[in-house]
Order: structure tokens, then C-alpha cells, then sequence
């Protein structure tokens, strides 16, 4: 697998490419395409052993690890934010280092003020991810 840009380079890529949107409509719509634009689940992933707790909308996320350390990442979401929401976590931990994972928190979601735009429920969802992403890291699976 070809080395990906460090955690901390990719959150910097994606403060700069939200800075790039005057208002909120636009920067939804731009989490809305990442959405689209992930791979589908087939109907053997979208079972409820992949389905993350403390989200409204159902969220699948399956974690694997490879012998290399390396934790790997897919999702998906009923709901097109939420899915997008999925896309940005996958963009940032994807296919990274365990050790990098737990030692870089998703900082970019405060930085472009995604956490002042969502709401509660869409909160609590995005922390339940960031939960599961980080406990695929300290797992070892």
C-alpha cells in the first residue's frame, strides 16, 4: 500500500478545502458529494454487527486491521449528511497507522466549525464514530 499523507496533513487539506465555502448551505452540499462519492456496502456488510450505537440515522462502519498496524476503514449512512459525515472520518483515518489514530484527534471537525452546525443528534452520532475508529485502533481486532 502507498504511504498516505500523515492524519494532521489531511486535516490541514480539509480546514483549507471547507475555508474555500462563504456559508454553511455550500459546505453541506460539499459533505453531501463526499458522501456519494464512497463506495457501496453490500447487503452482507449492512447487517446490524456493523451498525454503531448513538447515532439517529443507521451508520455501518467496518474496521479491520492489517498486519502491518495499518487500521482500515468502510461506511456508510441511510442519511446523505451523515454518510458524508462517514466519508471525512474514512478521508482522515483510513488505511492509517493505529498508533497515529489515537495519538491524532479529529481536531478539523472544530476547526471548520462542523460542531457548531450539526445538530445534537448528528453530534452524538459523529462521537459515536470517533469512538468506534478509536477503539479499532486500541483493539488491535
Amino acid at each position: 500500500m502507498p504511504n498516505r499523507p500523515s492524519i494532521s496533513d489531511i486535516q490541514a487539506e480539509l480546514v483549507e478545502d471547507f475555508s474555500f465555502f462563504d456559508d454553511w448551505m455550500d459546505r453541506y452540499r460539499y459533505i453531501i458529494q463526499m458522501g456519494e462519492a464512497l463506495p457501496a456496502l453490500s447487503e452482507d456488510e449492512l447487517v446490524d454487527s456493523n451498525l454503531l450505537k448513538g447515532c439517529q440515522s443507521q451508520v455501518w462502519l467496518l474496521r479491520d486491521r492489517d498486519s502491518a498496524g495499518h487500521v482500515h476503514l468502510r461506511g456508510t449512512s441511510d442519511a446523505a449528511i451523515v454518510r458524508g459525515l462517514v466519508a471525512l472520518m474514512l478521508k482522515v483515518y483510513d488505511g492509517q497507522p493505529a498508533q497515529d489514530i489515537l495519538q491524532n484527534p479529529p481536531e478539523f471537525i472544530g476547526q471548520i466549525g462542523l460542531d457548531e452546525h450539526l445538530s445534537p443528534t448528528r453530534k452524538n452520532g459523529l462521537a459515536s464514530m470517533v469512538s468506534a475508529i478509536q477503539d479499532a485502533a486500541r483493539a488491535g481486532l
